[in-house]
């Protein structure tokens, strides 16, 4: 298991699951090590032919900058890539992960071997790049709703083998992480739903087999939100409700059971969404969708 995540027990198991973190994932050593050694296969293989050039004994002195307005995360894998390639590669940050940083700003510098500074300098701005463009993305969804009570998930729609990468990167950027993957939480969606017979059936199977894992159903009308609940689901999410059905689902059932909206909701629209009044609002788009932030890497 990757991530530490919350449990607990029957008996003291919440029906409005806002009080339920599903993960708070810090990244392990163990997760960014094969991260990390998995970038470099792709990108090493035998060996770096054109640092080869270099003499053996040549040292650098490098400044990574960004070039744009961004949220800064990535400093772990950032880390490791190069611990990877020479222990000897010293490295000095000036901002922490989940900062906000400006363009032309310094984050970092770097000082060793000049062959494994060059090796690895691809790989170690596409880390930034890409977490940052997350943690970014994620902190504009986040400002959009400031104010409403409504907290932003992200889902399992992440790039291929960044999925616990780009989870660390939602929690720099102030979002909150939805199931980490189909192990840590349960989420009857209409597929299940259909194999299983009903709603009822599906979480009468996950209270007796799973009972200690959050329990979560999507629905798609107010019928089925009632169902979900009288059935003893901890949280529903609703799935493509206009807004006047998102507002009638939370005149009955604000602060009985959690309510997460979710479905074609973009940037420009999400404020509409968190301002009736459910608890969540999950999205793909800050993760599947990222645009890697712009850094450089200056040499001395």
């Amino acid at each position: 298991m990757v991530y530490r995540c919350c449990s607990r027990s029957r008996a003291s198991a919440q029906r409005n699951s806002r009080t339920f973190r599903v993960g708070r994932p810090k990244p392990t050593e163990a997760v960014v090590q094969t991260d990390v050694r998995r970038a470099l296969s792709e990108d090493v293989d035998s060996g770096d032919c054109t640092a080869a050039l270099v003499p053996a004994d040549a040292r650098l002195d490098t400044r990574v900058i960004c070039r744009e307005t961004a949220v800064l995360a990535g400093r772990p894998w950032f880390d490791e890539t190069f611990r990877q390639l020479d222990c000897k590669i010293a490295i000095e940050w000036s901002v922490d992960d989940g900062a906000a940083i400006g363009p032309d700003q310094e984050v970092c510098r770097l000082h060793g071997p000049a062959r494994a500074v060059l090796t690895g300098e691809r790989t170690a701005l596409n880390f930034l790049q890409t977490l940052s463009g997350t943690a970014t993305r994620t902190r504009e969804y986040v400002d959009a709703i400031a104010g409403t009570g409504a907290e932003i998930l992200d889902t399992r729609k992440t790039l291929p083998g960044l999925r616990h990468a780009q989870k660390y990167a939602v929690l720099c950027g102030g979002g909150r992480n939805h199931r980490i993957g189909l192990w840590d939480a349960i989420l009857v969606k209409e597929n299940h739903i259909a194999a299983a017979g009903s709603i009822p059936a599906a979480v009468a199977r996950a209270r007796q087999d799973q009972p200690e894992l959050l329990l979560e159903v999507e629905v798609e009308t107010l019928a089925q939100l009632d169902q979900a609940f009288e059935s003893g689901a901890q949280r529903v999410l609703l799935d493509n409700f206009p807004i006047e059905r998102l507002r009638e689902a939370v005149k009955r059932y604000k602060g009985r059971i959690g309510l997460e909206a979710s479905g074609g909701i973009e940037l420009d629209t999400i404020r509409v969404v968190a301002e009736t009044g459910v608890d969540f609002i999950s999205t793909g788009d800050i993760t599947k969708s990222v645009r890697a932030v712009d850094f450089s890497m200056r040499f001395a």
